[in-house]
């Protein structure tokens, strides 16, 4: 499955099913193939994004401090993307669609 994020206020934004079904488990929305992230939610959403950022940007940091090669060990080269990197045009269109008062929706 697809995910497409779309808003008035924002360009759209595509995710993978793994990725997408991460992203909403930390918004506390539930992995489904049609949703809406409300504009009053999005505050909320944007905290929860960033506190998960944050803890995936420590553990990286303490599993490999000065590894060469970006793959985890045992890992393959799709978990070299941070959280950070894979949340981040989310959260973005969040705080456009937050400013502009207008929900995100998916699956529609």
């Amino acid at each position: 499955m697809i995910y497409k994020f779309k808003s008035k206020a924002a360009g759209d934004v595509i995710m993978l099913a793994t990725t997408g079904d991460r992203v909403l488990g930390l918004i506390g929305k539930s992995a489904a193939a049609q949703g809406i992230i409300e504009a009053a939610d999005m505050a909320a959403a944007i905290s929860a994004l960033s506190a998960a950022v944050q803890a995936d940007d420590a553990e990286r940091a303490t599993q490999a401090p000065n590894r060469a090669d970006p793959a985890p060990a045992g890992g393959s080269a799709a978990d070299a993307v941070s959280l950070r990197q894979r949340a981040w045009p989310l959260v973005e269109m969040m705080k456009r669609c937050q400013a502009a008062g207008e929900p995100i929706v998916w699956g529609v």
